[in-house]
């Protein structure tokens, strides 16, 4: 079970864009797996559509906080179960088409739903394919830096003496501090708003992570909202969540042009990970999907890496036709 299957992370995510957005609940989450919602929506404002999809994604109609590692499975159930139980709901209820987002490519949940696919006649679509990059935890630190490529252990270590030449550098939890987000959140917004031209949490956002951080620390979550500081200039944070011996790398934000010697950004990755390494029961340090501005960053520093599937499922005969015509372009 991830974090994103916690009851913190979609029960807040059901508030703060479910219920805004009229989505209709059809299944709900927990012991392990995403709750399953259906919208309507029009395709270019003509064709209606009645769609299928997990808490925590939204293929068209609405922009949300990313929700990976999704699944069908719970603790109790195995992936032939968890499917049966899917092709029974689906049976009860009218629907076009079904986008079940970031699923573990290479499952065996995602073999049996393509089963059910065949068997059905459903048109299966891959409407995206991504990669989520972690680095195990579980050996020592050095031995880890030794595996790096030259280029990238200077990047997350070796410059940290440049860095701690410039001035005192300390580090802290502003979740210990103080256990209210709204501080950090805006310094995360800051650092957006002067790399990116626009900050990265809307109100939206910065409602449903600060219901999920309240939430979270009673099912075992353990916030580090962490701040790396130089003298008395705040030049990175990290948004991370430790949950059942994972570490979570959420969002950065860092001063882009602090030194030209420094990617911050990397130099302060390189303390959060080291943390991870030191802290008894971590296995993982899971940096997500997704790429760096620049380059793959993450590619570069990761031990292990899962690949990400999402999968469309349509059951209408003119939608079928109609995304056959589209793909063959």
């Amino acid at each position: 079970m991830s974090l994103f299957q916690t009851d913190a992370w979609q029960s807040a995510w059901w508030e703060t864009w479910g219920v805004e957005n009229g989505l209709e609940l059809i299944r709900d989450w927990g012991d392990g797996r995403t709750g399953i919602y259906t919208s309507t929506y029009r395709i270019k404002g003509l064709l209606p559509v009645r769609s299928v999809e997990f808490v925590g994604s939204s293929y068209r109609k609405i922009r949300s906080t990313r929700t990976e590692y999704n699944t069908f499975t719970s603790a109790s159930d195995t992936p032939a179960a968890a499917i049966d139980q899917l092709k029974s709901l689906m049976s009860r209820r009218p629907w076009t088409e079904a986008i079940f987002n970031d699923l573990r490519a290479d499952s065996d949940e995602v073999a049996e739903l393509l089963a059910l696919a065949r068997n059905k006649r459903w048109l299966v679509r891959v409407a995206a394919a991504d990669t989520a990059w972690q680095v195990r935890t579980d050996r020592s630190f050095n031995d880890y830096l030794k595996a790096l490529g030259r280029n990238t252990r200077l990047r997350l270590y070796n410059r940290r003496a440049v860095l701690e030449s410039l001035g005192k550098i300390t580090q802290e939890n502003l979740y210990e501090v103080c256990q209210a987000p709204s501080e950090f959140f805006g310094h995360l917004n800051d650092f957006h708003q002067r790399r990116w031209g626009k900050p990265v949490y809307g109100a939206n956002a910065l409602a449903f992570n600060t219901a999920f951080l309240e939430r979270v620390v009673s099912e075992g979550g353990d916030p580090q909202l962490l701040a790396l500081r130089c003298g008395d200039q705040l030049i990175s944070v990290l948004y991370n969540v430790k949950y059942r011996g994972c570490v979570y790398n959420l969002q950065s934000g860092f001063e882009e042009n602090f030194h030209p010697k420094l990617a911050i950004g990397t130099v302060h990755l390189g303390y959060a990970i080291e943390r991870a390494f030191q802290e008894e029961g971590v296995h993982s340090f899971d940096m997500l999907a997704g790429s760096g501005k620049k380059e793959n960053y993450k590619q570069r520093l990761a031990t292990e890496s899962q690949p990400l599937i999402s999968l469309m499922l349509v059951k209408h005969p003119v939608l079928k036709q109609l995304y056959r015509l589209k793909d063959r372009r």
